[in-house]
Parts: structure tokens; C-alpha cells; sequence
């Protein structure tokens, strides 16, 4: 007798449920800018019903003046040192010798530049001693082998980054001060003061010069491989390298990249200001650079960054000095807050924090 198994009868199969769509509130609030945008709306907010006139914009012989303006105007250096400071943490780096190449760059344009006065057809009137293009390049050739010099120590020498900027950072003021004998040089070419005091279009010029830098870099990091790459050093250098990237020359390349920025943002203090003081200029800027870009996102642990955050961190700083000299706060409370800033932020950025706060949501 032949039994025959019974022929298996297929089920058809249940479509799974499609997942749910989050809603646009869940949306912004994981979006990364989220939390340094609802940053900068806190502190307006702040100065809105703290300082009267806050918002209050005003034309003067075809000038815009306010105080929104004031503070993205004086928080352009920082914008410049915080997009080269972007590259550099991407990369698993850092670069404390900021400041000093904003002294250093500032000194050379300074002296070279300096103002000599002569009568033309009666009228007394300042020329520059060199050339000011020709000062201008000096200045940020200088500041561009400083980049090189901290490029060659972490990716030749194989130098801790931190170690490495930390020797610039110190013979880098050294030098500006040797070159000025530690006194400050005043500039007397008016030309020189378009860069960081002048206005362009009702604006200040600064702000075209931090667009343009921004707008270079943001159009070779999304649309050249130069992204791709620094965000696979940062993520894993070793795999990088045996992928055929050349991480030595990228590593140089972002050192080289923050230092040019940083000489641009040293040149835009010493025409604000109208002088070169290698004392305090860019004093404790490479602190501020990082917090920036910290506050924008990017990760100290290298790969992830963001170019937008970097600007915004920036605008959060020096919204909150802006705050603090405002209302009459002590200028060493600005100190401690900041100091607070950086702690809040090195730990939110923990992975023992993320887990914490993902098993709470959870």
C-alpha cells in the first residue's frame, strides 16, 4: 500500500506593515543642526527681551548697522578658523597653533604694509611701504607654511597632532613678537582697512570674504571626491590607506587648509583694528575655533562634520559675548560659560552619554 504525503499547501504570504513615516517634529528634531540652531534661537530670544533694540537695523550712508550685524561682522575671523579647524578634526586631528597663525600673518602684512606719509598736490596722504598685494601674499605664504610645518610633523613624523600644534603655537606668537620686538605695529594705509572695517554692497566686506571661503570649500567637499576622503580618514585611516588613499598627503592638505584660513582671519583682525599685536591677537582663537565646530556637530572623534554647524557654532560664541559685555556681565563670566559649553559638549559626544540617553528614550 502506497501512502502518499499530502502535497504542502502554500500560504500566501502577509505583506508586512509598512513602517511609520516619523512625524516632521521627530524629523527636525534629529536633524544635526537641530540642536545648534535651537541654541542660537535660545540666545536671541535672550537678547530680544533682555536688550532693547536687539533686532532694530538701521541704514547709514548706504551701511547697514545693528547689532545683528555687529555680531556676524566680528564673528568672521572665527567663521574662517572655525571651517579650516572642520577639516582638521575630521581627520582625527586638532590644530591649537590657530591663534599663533593669526599673529604671525597679521605681524607680516602689518610691517610690510606699515604707511609712509607724502604730499600729493598738497595733500598729505599714506602709502603703503610694500605693495599691498605683494604684503598680503607674504602674509598668507607665511601662514601656509606654518600649515605645512604642522602637515609634516603629524603625517611625516607621525607626531600626535595636539603635540605638533602645540610646538607652532608657542614659536609661533614667539616669532610674531620677535619681528615687532613684542610692540604693536600700527598700519596707516587706508586701503588695508576695506578687509576687515569696509563695506560692500551696504555690508560688511568680511562677511563676502567668509562667504567666499565657505563656498570654495563647501563646492569641494560635495562635489570632488575631497569629502569622501576626509570623511574615511576620520572614520578609519588604516582602511583608507589600504583602499589606495594617500592619507599622509591628505593630512597635510587640511593642516596646510587651516592655516590659510586662519592667515585670512589674522589679516581681517589686524585691518580691523588697524595695527598688529602679536601679543594678543587670535589670543585663545584656536580654543573658540573648536568649540565651534564642536557645537556644530562635527565629532571629535574624526568623519563626521559639517561645515554649516562650524558657522553656526561660530555665531553662538560670539552671540553669547555679545550677551554677556551687553548686560554688563563680568568679561571673565564669559570664561566659565564657555568652559561650561565645552564640558556639556565633550560629553554629550560620549558613547557611554549616547547609550545613557538612548536606553532613557527607549
Amino acid at each position: 500500500m502506497i501512502v502518499k504525503e499530502p502535497i504542502p499547501v502554500s500560504t500566501p504570504a502577509v505583506p508586512a506593515a509598512p513602517a511609520p513615516r516619523p512625524s516632521p517634529f521627530a524629523s527636525a528634531l534629529a536633524h544635526p543642526l537641530f540642536r545648534p540652531l535651537a541654541a542660537l534661537a535660545v540666545l536671541l530670544l535672550i537678547d530680544f527681551l533682555l536688550i532693547p533694540g536687539f533686532f532694530r537695523l538701521e541704514i547709514k550712508d548706504g551701511h547697514l548697522y545693528g547689532s545683528l550685524v555687529d555680531i556676524v561682522n566680528r564673528a568672521a575671523p572665527l567663521m574662517l578658523a572655525a571651517i579650516g579647524m572642520t577639516l582638521v578634526i575630521a581627520t582625527r586631528g586638532i590644530d591649537i597653533s590657530v591663534g599663533a597663525v593669526v599673529a604671525l600673518s597679521g605681524t607680516v602684512a602689518s610691517m610690510l604694509i606699515g604707511g609712509t606719509m607724502v604730499i600729493n598736490n598738497g595733500v598729505p596722504e599714506y602709502v603703503a611701504q610694500t605693495p599691498m598685494a605683494l604684503a598680503l601674499g607674504a602674509a598668507l605664504g607665511a601662514a601656509l607654511l606654518c600649515g605645512l610645518w604642522n602637515g609634516a610633523l603629524v603625517a611625516g613624523l607621525g607626531l600626535q597632532p595636539i603635540v605638533a600644534t602645540l610646538i607652532l603655537m608657542v614659536a609661533g606668537r614667539g616669532l610674531a613678537q620677535l619681528l615687532t620686538d613684542g610692540q604693536i605695529v600700527t598700519v596707516y594705509y587706508q586701503p588695508f582697512f576695506v578687509l576687515g572695517s569696509g563695506y560692500l554692497a551696504g555690508l560688511p566686506f568680511a562677511l563676502f570674504v567668509v562667504a567666499f571661503v565657505f563656498a570654495v570649500t563647501a563646492f569641494l567637499l560635495r562635489h570632488t571626491a575631497l569629502g569622501l576622503f576626509i570623511q574615511s580618514v576620520g572614520i578609519n585611516p588604516v582602511a583608507a590607506r589600504l583602499a589606495g588613499i594617500r592619507t599622509a598627503a591628505l593630512i597635510v592638505f587640511v593642516y596646510v587648509f587651516s592655516a590659510a584660513c586662519a592667515g585670512m582671519a589674522g589679516l581681517m583682525i589686524s585691518s580691523n583694528v588697524k595695527s598688529a599685536d602679536a601679543n594678543n591677537a587670535g589670543l585663545l582663537l584656536e580654543l573658540d575655533a573648536i568649540l565651534a565646530v564642536t557645537l556644530g556637530g562635527t565629532s571629535l572623534a574624526g568623519g563626521k562634520f559639517s561645515l554649516v554647524g562650524s558657522i553656526i557654532g561660530a555665531l553662538i560664541i560670539q552671540t553669547l559675548t555679545y550677551t554677556i559685555y551687553s548686560l554688563g556681565v563680568p568679561p571673565e563670566v564669559n570664561m566659565v560659560v564657555k568652559s561650561v559649553v565645552v564640558f556639556l559638549v565633550c560629553i554629550s559626544q560620549s558613547d557611554q552619554f549616547k547609550q545613557l540617553w538612548k536606553r532613557r528614550a527607549a
